[in-house]
């Protein structure tokens, strides 16, 4: 296929998108206002799984369920020819004490997936540093975390490596060129770059760029922060989620808690207050990182959305623009299925699942 694309935003999604078109297309051009990989794909905690996959549509689950079964494989390619780990961690999850326990077995049950409730003593045996007074617990087998920050290095190190691949950083986007009532490229503060077809992946700031074609696209920055702490590698063998916070282990020893829901426009400045919620929360589950440092605090933007339903495909009465966009909080669980879909879409190749749960067309002001 004879195509020159360029990709609007570096995250996880355009990096991906960039990486499964490549072979596909003649030249891919990938252009981020920052370094790429430095928002929200890097800020967040790379569980590969909803928080609570049982409260998203069955359009979130079918983009969950296709990533969670690609990401080992996904995680060794990248391994093996750029020689970054991206660590695809398999951990399994427990959640404790929930309040829709019964929803979420009857979930597990429709969908086949292996989540049971586990006697809590049981979960105790298994993760003996979690805090006293926990009542119930289920339990998900073959949950992994990946390590994001790898990830996107592992990924910006694959694009690099390609041929017909260019990384443009630091390239700031103020709109899109048009000729003849169809997006012929962007317009930079290096000048236009010209393309056949551009593909708007630029998460939370998605939707101020479609404003600038007098289009309404419901993505609006929404503000998670994260503390890190720095344990024995063995110290937590599982992911654990109580009370709407988690902790992740890392393969060596870092521990992630996470995270707030902010609606703060685009200001992504840590907080005193956040850090130590957190911290409270993070000692509350596991009373040990009482004394384990706090190594890392930062924010990040996610992509809100509505139901947290990715835009995947063309925008209706723009010819040649593209949606990838507006993951909300699964940006990195989502992204193996949305990026091929979205490639599949592009190409014209049959698409690994429907589409038309994610088409732009209708969900457009």
């Amino acid at each position: 296929m004879s195509k020159h694309v360029v990709i609007v935003g570096g995250g996880v999604i355009g990096l991906l998108t960039a990486f499964n078109l490549a072979a596909k297309v003649d030249r891919v051009v990938v252009c981020d206002q920052g370094e790429v990989g430095r928002e929200s794909s890097w800020a967040g905690g790379g569980i590969v799984s909803p928080l609570y996959p049982w409260r998203y549509s069955p359009a979130v689950t079918a983009l969950a369920h296709w990533s969670q079964d690609f990401y080992p494989q996904l995680g060794e390619r990248l391994f093996a020819s750029t020689g970054v780990d991206p660590e695809v961690h398999t951990t399994g999850l427990y959640w404790l004490d929930l309040d829709d326990e019964a929803q979420a077995l009857a979930w597990a049950a429709r969908e086949q997936r292996p989540l049971s409730a586990v006697d809590i003593s049981a979960a105790y045996d298994a993760v003996p540093v979690i805090g006293p007074g926990f009542q119930r617990a289920i339990y998900m087998a073959g949950v992994a975390n990946v390590r994001n920050p790898r990830l996107v290095k592992s990924l910006k190190a694959a694009l690099l490596a390609l041929p017909n691949v260019s990384l443009r950083e630091h390239c700031q986007i103020s709109g899109f060129a048009q000729e003849g009532g169809r997006v012929t490229g962007v317009l930079t503060n290096e000048g236009v770059l010209s393309a056949d077809e551009v593909v708007l992946s630029a998460g939370a700031w998605s939707g101020e760029l479609l404003r600038t074609l007098g289009l309404e696209l419901p993505v609006e920055p929404v503000k998670g922060q994260m503390i890190l702490f720095k344990c024995d590698a063995d110290f937590l063998p599982s992911m654990v989620l109580a009370k709407g916070r988690y902790a992740i282990p890392r393969r060596d020893g870092h521990i992630l808690v996470g995270s707030t829901l902010e609606h703060e426009g685009f200001d992504k400045t840590p907080t005193e207050a956040a850090l130590q919620s957190l911290r409270a929360s993070a000692i509350e589950l596991l009373p040990q990182l009482k004394d384990a440092p706090v190594v890392g605090h930062w924010a990040g933007l996610r992509p809100g959305s509505p139901e947290g339903i990715p835009y995947i495909g063309p925008v209706p009465g723009h010819a040649g623009l593209w949606l990838n966009c507006g993951h909300y909080r699964n940006g990195l669980v989502l992204a193996p299925a949305s990026c091929q879909l979205f490639t599949d879409l592009l190409t014209g190749a049959e698409p690994i699942i429907d589409p038309a749960p994610y088409a732009p067309a209708g969900r457009l002001g």
